[in-house]
């Protein structure tokens, strides 16, 4: 708050005031904050302490080797040994259940998440039944805030899933789909990337993480975005939307930060839901410099009609009006950047779309007198072969002068050609065939 309007560069350390806010009962090994930043708990020396954010009141502590935070706010569990697991909520304890296979380490969020030595295992908070079993070695796991989805990261790679809740309540009630590792359906795995995830959290459907090479990188959709390479280890702290900025610290508690356009955020998670009414809706509030990265993204997912109206980039717009076949933009574009190559490229299409008019005209600009040539003859066009003719000669073009010539029967004018470019051989060639009055001369 302290910093206001203050101008920050991205990676700059942030001139911020840190204060003491008091001294832990125990040495803390793992700080966390429940979702709605109200409380935060430590945990360290077999024990847990819950503290208020802002005062560090102590609120409940206990015995836990571990503690882990629901999607609730109100409701978190702790691991008291490596059979027993206990639900609270309210403070209160709800539930005691011990998992089929042990519990070597417990994860929050919006299922309750159980590491044994055969795998991760999810439960439901409510009622502790099994939602899913899978046979993975999890080191982080992170829920988007909506809880559709969830990175499970493990020591070499991470994976996206997508938990889809209305097959398990179908699940739950016929029972349909459901063996002993839980319901089949559950998750579907939308992504797996071969890189570490030190810290990661998630903005909309977009899951931003700094890697084991120091990397800031957000995935959506498939693609990987790097925001920036850092110098040194650094750890995600959060995202404040109304300010578009990330911020991170190191150990020395510098605080830097980095601009990552929330606008951008959301039209790509809009994308990623195909809700195209809402990504429309966000578009004016992205800048004119991102649009065409967005445009990039667009058509990474395969969205090149959308990705030819959002992009600003002239080649990028060329390239896609080519692939979706829009002659008019094409052609507006290539009468604004002059360049034979795109004429090349846009009558090549104007001739697969039979636009024949079109594709004279690109030829021309494109001074491809061969294409015209082929293009004359094969429509059979007198005047057209006639003007290609005197186009050619003047651009010295011979070969295709001679030919057009050549066509129309005009036999003077090839035997100047030839005599006027030195090529006499030839020259008594021709007349000696076409014209024997000529060969004296």
């Amino acid at each position: 708050k302290a910093m206001g309007d203050a101008e920050i560069k991205d990676g700059e350390r942030l001139p911020l005031a840190v204060k003491d806010m008091g001294s832990c009962e125990i040495y803390p090994q793992t700080i966390q904050h429940n979702p709605n930043g109200r409380f935060v708990v430590v945990c360290g020396d077999g024990e847990y302490i819950i503290y208020t954010a802002m005062a560090l009141r102590n609120k409940s502590f206990g015995s836990a080797q571990e503690f882990a935070w629901a999607h609730d706010s109100s409701e978190y569990a702790i691991r008291e040994s490596n059979s027993v697991v206990k639900i609270f909520k309210n403070f209160k304890e709800k539930k005691t259940f011990k998992p089929d296979f042990g519990a070597e380490s417990i994860y929050g969020g919006f299922l309750l998440g159980v590491r044994s030595v055969n795998g991760l295992a999810f439960y439901d908070w409510d009622n502790t039944e099994l939602i899913r079993r899978i046979e993975i070695q999890p080191k982080h796991i992170f829920w988007s805030d909506s809880g559709e989805l969830v990175c499970i990261a493990t020591e070499e790679s991470f994976f996206i899933l997508k938990y889809l809740s209305d097959k398990v309540l179908a699940a739950q009630e016929t029972h349909e789909g459901v063996t002993e590792d839980g319901i089949e359906d559950a998750f579907e795995v939308l992504g797996e990337i071969q890189e570490i995830v030190k810290t990661g959290l998630w903005v909309g459907d977009c899951f931003i993480y700094t890697s084991s090479v120091n990397r800031l990188n957000y995935y959506v959709g498939g693609e990987i975005v790097t925001i920036a390479h850092l110098d040194r280890t650094m750890y995600l702290l959060g995202y404040i939307p109304k300010d578009n900025r990330l911020y991170l610290g190191d150990k020395e508690l510098n605080i830097v930060s980095y601009s990552l356009l929330v606008s951008v955020l959301e039209y790509q998670t809009a994308v990623m839901r195909r809700d195209f009414g809402m990504a429309d809706k966000v578009l004016p509030t992205i800048p004119k410099e991102q649009r065409t990265r967005v445009a990039h993204f667009l058509e990474k997912q395969g969205f090149k009609q959308q990705a030819l109206t959002v992009s600003t980039d002239p080649e990028h717009r060329f390239e896609l009006a080519l692939q979706l076949g829009e002659l008019k933009i094409a052609y507006q574009l290539a009468v604004e950047a002059e360049s034979e190559q795109k004429w090349k490229q846009l009558a090549e299409l104007a001739i697969s779309k039979c636009q024949f008019g079109l594709a004279q005209e690109c030829l021309h600009h494109a001074q491809d007198y061969g294409g015209l040539l082929l293009l004359a003859t094969a429509s059979g066009n007198a005047t057209m072969v006639n003007k290609l003719a005197e186009g050619a000669e003047r651009d010295g073009k011979n070969n295709v002068a001679f030919m057009s010539y050549f066509l129309q029967g005009k036999l003077d004018a090839c035997l100047e050609l030839l005599i006027r470019t030195g090529r006499l051989p030839e020259a008594a060639f021709l007349a000696r065939t076409y014209l024997p009055s000529q060969v004296s001369r």
